[in-house]
């Protein structure tokens, strides 16, 4: 097994830099498991890596390959890898600095790596861990979150917002959401308690006294979040650093989050999934052949829930 079939680019740009091909097959390391891929979920990050927006943040070699949202089959693991064993069934945010998913395999270190929830299939399964990591470490470890507040999250139907939406409500906060019209019942189902369809009515005039904004948006939307936020009030966005002087001004505090995979979330967020309070929702499964249309997809910002590239059977 010396090579395999992957996604990658070689330099950055548009879609046209998305190359399926040959690629070598990686090796797993003392501490990693090497995983046959079942599924890659689709994230914003990927085409804002391979367009070259991130290329100042992180330092990417080439060719790269894109994808950390991952389910599949341990394939083999490392000399040192104690927690996991050839034949699991597994998924996890692998590390964003390093090849990805986009393949037939991809090598992850072990701790990042969670059984797969027993409840999903694994397309289900490659949807969750970015977007549900970003949603809960969001409002839970930048925005303090808690019982009894009022969140306000942006674009609530995508990957992110509709966990988001999920998390907010089992942990008892009051949870407005934005979408599109076609949206509002789906927001609804979700849990939340007022749905706003962004397309007719301008939230910043219909909010008031919020105490966290979950911005998914950013630019105008985020700069209108000020608005609706209570004194001591949280912006939290995921998409572009909140001005601290704005916020100041304000007399509010103000974040840019990141999906950290803080040891034990994702098998936390994994148990609720089985348990039936949190579940994952897919709106596109493409194959890996595919992967211009996902990016596509993904870009215009209008999707409900989440996009999955098949790998293997």
């Amino acid at each position: 097994m010396n090579t395999m079939k992957a996604v990658r680019i070689h330099t950055y740009g548009d879609l046209d830099v998305l190359k399926y091909e040959e690629s070598p097959c990686p090796e797993e390391g003392d501490n990693e498991a090497l995983i046959r891929v079942s599924a890659v979920g689709v994230n914003p990050y990927d085409w804002k890596v391979r367009a070259g927006y991130l290329a100042g943040w992180v330092d990417y070699s080439f060719p790269l390959i894109l994808g950390w949202d991952v389910s599949g089959v341990v394939a083999a693991v490392g000399r040192g890898v104690k927690n996991l064993a050839v034949g699991d069934a597994v998924f996890a945010r692998a590390d964003y600095t390093r090849n990805g998913a986009y393949a037939e395999y991809v090598a992850v270190e072990a701790s990042l790596v969670e059984p797969k929830p027993v409840t999903l299939d694994f397309i289900h399964a490659a949807a969750v861990p970015h977007a549900a990591l970003a949603a809960w470490q969001s409002l839970f470890k930048y925005a303090g979150l808690s019982a009894g507040q009022t969140v306000l999250i942006h674009g609530a139907a995508g990957g992110v917002g509709h966990f988001a939406v999920q998390f907010a409500k089992l942990h008892g906060a009051h949870v407005i959401g934005t979408s599109s019209e076609h949206n509002l019942d789906f927001l609804r189902q979700l849990g939340v308690d007022q749905a706003i369809d962004y397309t007719a009515t301008r939230f910043d005039e219909v909010v008031h006294d919020v105490d966290v904004v979950l911005d998914t948006i950013g630019g105008e939307v985020l700069q209108r979040s000020w608005k609706v936020l209570k004194p001591g009030g949280m912006l939290v966005s995921l998409v572009e650093m909140p001005p601290a002087e704005t916020a100041a001004a304000h007399g509010m505090s103000q974040s840019l989050a990141t999906a950290d995979a803080d040891e034990g979330v994702l098998a936390g967020i994994a148990a609720l999934i089985d348990s039936g309070k949190v579940r994952p929702v897919v709106s596109t499964v493409l194959p890996l052949t595919e992967v211009r249309q996902a990016h596509t997809l993904s870009a215009s910002q209008h999707t409900r829930g989440k996009i999955v590239l098949q790998v293997t059977e």
